[in-house]
């Protein structure tokens, strides 16, 4: 089961007695911090919970799954999120 944004926003909201629109206001500006950082190359990580950077990745050959035929991938860019000591704590 999936958290959506909306329920995300309802429940900082309940939790913190802001108005759901700041909430909301607040995480889209989060999110756009952390898109634009990361895509000028900086690590963004907030401390026990989670990180974001930009990791590059080497060309490749691959395969088309339904024809087997071979597939040349090229080089790019990706996005690494490692999740932090509290927030794996709170998993287990």
């Amino acid at each position: 089961m999936a958290i959506t944004k909306t329920e995300l926003v309802a429940s900082i909201a309940s939790a913190t007695g802001e108005s759901q629109a700041t909430v909301s206001r607040v995480v889209d500006g989060l999110f756009a911090s952390v898109s634009e950082a990361v895509a000028k190359g900086e690590k963004v990580s907030i401390p026990g919970w989670i990180a974001f950077e930009q990791v590059e990745t080497s060309a490749r050959t691959g395969r088309n799954p339904q024809t087997g035929a071979e597939i040349n991938i090229p080089a790019g860019k990706r996005v690494k999120v490692s999740a932090g000591s509290k927030l794996k704590a709170a998993v287990k």
